[in-house]
């Protein structure tokens, strides 16, 4: 019965095939593009608003039509901060590059990728490569499995070109003290922590980055994305950003609260920017989307200036081309702040970005295309749509004071980008409703390292709350409703004061603590007299995840972020902080320590270790990154007679580079090692480790083959083995499938496109599962639960 059964369903399958398909073939399924319907580039109603908004010259309206029918050059960026940036831009350039300046492929000459003009020291490209012709050639697919392995070791972030230009225009120095106010999915955030450590010669900058989502899902996302870059300055937490608390600090003694140098407010938005790679936008594009998310822009963007600094700067940014997303929020905070806001003339940096400025004049739209010009003649029924400060200003000289035309728009078509918004605010004063700056007088007592300092409310129209153990899913904030119905009245009087306060809410479940190690712990001794650790080492900057039971790993967090850390436990969700110095291994003890050191903390420990350091050769780094565990025989003999009389354990292993042999690597090298009796290996993760090669020349390239085929080497293509699994890992292989699992739900969130993608999907979202390295650097406590995100977020 079965064998018939599966005779009748072979039978059938062609012909559900032919039906599926339209019922034939060739000219039927012109409609279909590798199994989705065929999605047509036009919306009237979208046209017609911006043919009236007119943010578009006169002249230009068919050129920026078509780009926005073509597809979205794939961007990436080079992690600037990082000392092999000039490598990596080298490799680039002299290798993949110059392998397509001669490359044709299907009789079609391959496109170059151009360098973004407006982008510091050539560290951000951009390509037309497709992931089809990718396939089609050794070379390209070459060139993918680079950009693939560099962006998972952090040494490349694949980043829309648009989305990186609010920190530039944040101007970051190393002391700035930073909130990212919207920061998932995390590649702005990982520009502002490459910024901070400018100058790679101090491990510990005195600025830091607080990197804030209300989404606790894309919060681990965010995680994974700022622990590439292995800083122990970064801070991820999770709040709703139009209600994120004021966090205390504590200054000789006394708590004050916290103001940032540098916001950047990156808000939710509508997202008609984005048409060239989310082409969904064109059938479901609405003016409604904007009227819902204007409140919740206002009420973010209010939220952020109330906690800048005097002097400071917040960028506001949206991914959208709608005046009610943009001027419209930008006008209604600069009329609210009575002159404590002010927007900066920002026309002279970045040269070479082609911008339009702000427009002073816009109508509101319903979506059944009524139009309206003044708050006055709304009808009542559709004021609750509608609100006030949606409309531009109507008094001359209260406009031209607020120089709108100082906003940045930018046009697909101009230089072949998606469309972004950028405003650029400085704080000169305390916003009216601030003026008497909130004060904290608790004088802290003498405090033991584990003091938890419960959080009061501020004056600052901000409510705090303890946080709860678990808050469930539902919990999430209303959307639409409660947020429109904020400054409805005070607008229609003409009043100005404080927005008013939203409850703080808390998404998903409590996290692991964070735990400071005492001075007085026995468990620090060994390790520093282990390793020689300068007397300055920051050992009250060590923490744990656990306060209980063996301490496996050991992280390590700059003074102040630790200082925000001991004084904001009961109001701050903290997702993650801290990057792993150490790790406990399982037969460290009867070597002389118990715990070996970390590759991801490395460059920020080396500093401080005055022993069990080896100075290698280039040699001896290919043998350790190409060799599982070589015997000490294979080394050159000035290694070997370094490490004859030292104790078997964890070890240092450095590469200087020699400035009188040019064709060698040009950057210093630290990795984490491992001395045995007869053998010395590395603890260096995959992908770290194919980097480090191919810097050095060695190609790791490794074409594709069937599974079972012998694994032939030869001097030009190396085989490296995958990486020694570090014992005790702070992320165990279920967290690492939720942190898969959450970018693959991610991923089905955005809308699926019929079209041929990219070779470099934006903002990093991975195409495969195993874009995830098993060495995930992110201690996640808890698989975050789902949560529905219908707003676009570059």
């Amino acid at each position: 019965m079965g064998r018939r059964a599966r005779d009748r369903r072979r039978q059938l399958q062609p012909q559900q095939r032919r039906e599926r398909s339209g019922g034939g073939g060739g000219d039927d399924q012109a409609g279909w593009a590798g199994g989705y319907p065929e999605i047509v580039k036009e919306n009237e109603l979208f046209e017609r608003y911006y043919r009236e908004q007119r943010i578009v010259p006169d002249g230009e309206w068919d050129a920026f039509m078509a780009a926005l029918r073509e597809p979205l050059p794939a961007t990436l960026r080079i992690t600037g901060y990082k000392s092999h940036a000039r490598e990596i831009l080298h490799c680039l350039k002299e290798k993949y590059f110059r392998e397509l300046q001669h490359l044709e492929v299907d009789g079609q000459k391959v496109e170059m990728p151009q360098a973004l003009s407006w982008y510091p020291e050539e560290l951000a490209w951009h390509t037309n490569l497709s992931r089809k012709i990718l396939r089609k050639s050794p070379q390209l697919e070459r060139f993918h499995q680079f950009l693939v392995s560099e962006t998972e070791c952090g040494n490349i972030s694949r980043q829309e070109a648009v989305s990186m230009i609010p920190p530039l225009l944040l101007n970051v120095n190393p002391d700035h003290k930073i909130l990212d106010m919207c920061a998932a999915p995390g590649s702005k955030t990982a520009q502002l922590i490459e910024m901070l450590h400018a100058d790679m010669n101090v491990p510990f900058p005195k600025g830091f980055v607080i990197a804030n989502d209300v989404d606790n899902k894309r919060c681990y996302l965010l995680v994974h994305q700022a622990k590439r870059l292995n800083s122990p300055c970064i801070m991820v937490v999770n709040h709703d950003a139009s209600s994120i608390p004021n966090l205390q600090v504590d200054v000789d003694g006394r708590k004050e609260i916290l103001f940032y140098d540098r916001i950047l407010c990156d808000v939710p938005c509508s997202g008609d920017g984005t048409m060239r790679k989310n082409i969904d936008v064109w059938k479901k594009w609405t003016t409604q989307n904007s009227l819902q998310l204007h409140g919740l822009q206002l009420r973010i963007a209010t939220r952020g200036v109330e906690q800048l600094a005097e002097g400071g700067r917040m960028v506001y940014s949206t991914c959208s081309l709608n005046p009610i997303e943009n001027e419209a929020v930008i006008a209604s905070l600069l009329e609210k702040s009575q002159g404590a806001l002010e927007l900066a003339d920002v026309s002279s940096e970045l040269p070479g970005l082609k911008r339009m400025p702000g427009i002073t004049k816009w109508k509101v739209m319903l979506k059944d295309g009524q139009w309206f010009e003044e708050w006055k003649d709304v009808p009542s029924n559709r004021q609750t749509q509608i609100r006030p400060t949606m409309f531009p200003i109507k008094e001359e000289e209260k406009l031209k004071a607020m120089n709108l035309e100082r906003c940045i728009r930018i046009l697909p078509h101009h230089q072949n980008t998606g469309g972004f918004f950028v405003a650029v605010l400085i704080k000169k004063s305390p916003m009216p409703w601030n003026k008497r700056q909130p004060k904290v007088h608790q004088k802290l007592p003498g405090k033991t390292e584990d003091t938890e300092v419960t959080a009061t409310n501020a004056d600052d129209g901000s409510e705090d709350a303890t946080e709860k153990p678990t808050l469930a899913e539902d919990e999430e904030p209303k959307k639409v409703q409660e947020l429109q119905n904020s400054d409805t009245e005070q607008s229609k009087k003409g009043v100005c004061g404080p927005p008013p306060s939203k409850k703080m809410k808390l998404f998903g479940f409590k996290e692991d603590p964070f735990v400071f190690l005492p001075e007085d712990d026995p468990l620090f001794l060994p390790i520093q007299k282990f390793y020689a650790l300068d007397p300055s080492f920051p050992k009250m900057n060590l923490l744990t995840r656990t306060q209980e039971g063996k301490k496996r790993q050991l992280y390590m967090v700059s003074k102040e972020l630790r200082n925000v850390l001991l004084n904001n436990s009961e109001k701050m969700k903290v997702i993650n902080t801290g990057i792993k110095v150490w790790s406990r291994n399982s037969d460290g003890e009867q070597f002389g320590c118990a715990f070996r050191l970390a590759q991801e903390g490395i460059y920020t420990l080396y500093p401080f270790i005055h022993a069990r350091i080896v100075n290698v050769c280039i040699e001896d780094v290919k043998i350790l990154l190409t060799q599982e565990n070589p015997f000490l025989s294979k080394f050159s003999s000035e290694t070997q007679r370094k490490v004859k009389d030292m104790a078997m354990g964890s070890i240092v292993l450095k590469y200087e580079p020699d400035p009188e042999k040019p064709d060698d690597l040009q950057c210093p090298i630290v990795l984490c090692g491992w001395q045995g009796k007869t053998s010395l290996r590395a603890f260096v993760p995959k992908n770290e480790r194919l980097h480090y090669l191919r810097m050095m020349g060695v190609e790791v390239f490794k074409a594709k083959r069937k599974e079972g085929e012998s694994e032939g080497k030869t001097e030009e293509e190396v085989q490296c083995r995958p990486a020694q699994t570090e014992e005790g890992m702070d992320v165990e292989d279920k967290e690492r499938d939720a942190v898969t699992k959450m970018e693959a739900e991610i991923d089905e969130e955005s809308p699926h496109s019929p079209v041929e993608s990219s070779a470099m999907e934006i903002e990093n979202k991975s195409e495969d599962s195993d874009q995830f390295s098993t060495n995930t650097n992110s201690h996640i406590s808890q698989e975050s639960k789902d949560m529905n995100t219908n707003n676009v977020k570059d």
